[in-house]
């Protein structure tokens, strides 16, 4: 992707469904009992994988029109063993909660992805796994392929999570539905509680209490109907777009407010960013407005520690605020951004010290004093948040930014480029 200068940016529209709902509602609504209608799906590679998957092991997904779903459930005891390994491409949410759902089956599965999923961790899930009895194989480095035996019998353990995430988190509630007596997880910080929230609409019983989660195996999920709202992660490239661009004006429709994703929007209002909600409302137990974003003069902040983990998956392009705001912007704690799709500070930190930032990576995070944005050529590590988030720095560059090996970015956000191009940027995709 090729990005320019823009004279601003304009129009009221929306993005993609969320990702990590569209996920679940694959998940939940074949293990459900009955139909579960589901509407604004995220048809991005991502979230396909997690459809195919359950396709592979006897669910029947009838595809109505594009977003729109028809999920035939089989019941928590209803798959039936894939023929072939499950390959889950990019996805590290698809492969972590699905070992959680694997694990509770009375077949052995293999889960597998493409050369960057399985250079990703995942004995942050094996781990726990284990201990709940479930018999999963990984490589000698804890990365997959997993070769995931059934027939095990798995027993509901109390868990205290050295780090944050709502993937791990996840995938231990899932086993959990198959597991004998109460799991319990406890987390350092609360992360996203989409599975909370989706196990509770489909009438699973789950407890929460500030940063403990816990439930009961042995229940059953009752089908339900879906309306997934606009990703807020996929909002966040827009929210900043328009920030740093000088006479720009724009409103992002049906976006999911989520408690625990709207770190973005905390960040932001903390940098003296013009945004405010309206339109509050609830959809299908998740939280929904509209955005309203104007141009602002970013100011430099000490990020909370207590919103990174709110805001997580859009640190790149609050690397990008920051290197527009003024002053100094300073991130710690976000340690968990090394082992995303890419190391995400560091590619942050050499693809903006390659544009003229002066910014200073940390083991947690990264140092960053705004400024002027010289063109370049970046090196986006097939990450799609590395590539749309540099397509965002271009905005408002001294020239030209190019932004190479952008493939990936149709993992979470199919059309990224005429969205963008309809409302304002000046992007080309070769």
């Amino acid at each position: 992707m090729i990005s320019s200068p823009s004279a601003g940016l304009k129009g009221t529209f929306r993005v993609p469904g969320d990702k990590s709902i569209s996920h679940r509602s694959i998940m939940l609504g074949s293990l459900a009992n009955g139909i579960t209608e589901v509407s604004g799906f995220l048809e991005a590679d991502d979230a396909l994988a997690t459809l195919s998957a359950f396709e592979q092991m006897g669910v029947k997904i009838e595809r109505i029109e594009t977003g729109k779903l028809r999920i035939h459930g089989v019941g928590l005891h209803g798959l039936k063993a894939p023929q072939n390994t499950l390959d889950v491409g990019n996805s590290g949410t698809s492969m972590r909660l699905l070992s959680g759902i694997l694990a509770g089956q009375q077949f052995d599965s293999v889960l597998t992805g493409d050369r960057s999923l399985t250079k990703r961790p995942m004995r942050r899930v094996l781990d726990p796994l284990s201990l709940m009895g479930a018999n999963v194989e990984s490589t000698a480095l804890g990365t997959s392929p997993l070769k995931i035996k059934g027939k095990t019998e798995l027993t509901g353990i109390h868990y205290e999570m050295p780090m944050g995430s709502a993937q791990v988190k996840s995938c231990l509630m899932l086993a959990g539905l198959y597991a004998a007596g109460t799991t319990t997880i406890e987390e350092p910080a609360v992360t996203r509680d989409h599975t909370e929230r989706m196990l509770r609409g489909f009438g699973y019983p789950v407890s929460t209490n500030k940063n403990v989660v816990s439930l009961e195996g042995g229940g059953a999920l009752t089908a339900t109907s879906i309306d997934v709202p606009g990703d807020i992660s996929s909002a966040a490239f827009f929210m900043v777009a328009a920030l740093i661009t000088p006479n720009s004006e724009i409103t992002l429709e049906h976006i999911g407010i989520n408690p625990t994703r709207t770190g973005i929007i905390d960040i932001l209002l903390k940098m003296g960013a013009d945004i405010y909600l309206d339109n509050e409302r609830l959809v299908g137990g998740e939280k929904v407005a509209d955005i309203h974003v104007k141009s602002s003069q970013l100011i430099g902040i000490q990020v909370p520690e207590d919103l990174v983990a709110l805001a997580i998956d859009e640190f790149p392009v609050i690397f990008i605020a920051a290197a527009y705001a003024k002053g100094t912007t300073v991130v710690t704690g976000a340690e968990e951004l090394r082992v995303k799709e890419s190391d995400r500070i560091q590619a942050m930190v050499d693809g903006l010290q390659s544009l003229g930032v002066n910014i200073e990576g940390t083991s947690d995070g990264a140092v960053i004093k705004g400024g002027l944005v010289q063109p370049g050529s970046i090196e986006s590590f097939d990450d799609h948040r590395i590539a749309m988030a540099f397509a965002v720095a271009g905005l408002n560059a001294e020239g030209t930014v190019t932004v190479n090996n952008c493939e990936n970015v149709s993992t979470s956000f199919p059309g990224f480029v005429e969205l963008a191009t309809d409302c304002g940027f000046k992007l080309k995709a070769q």
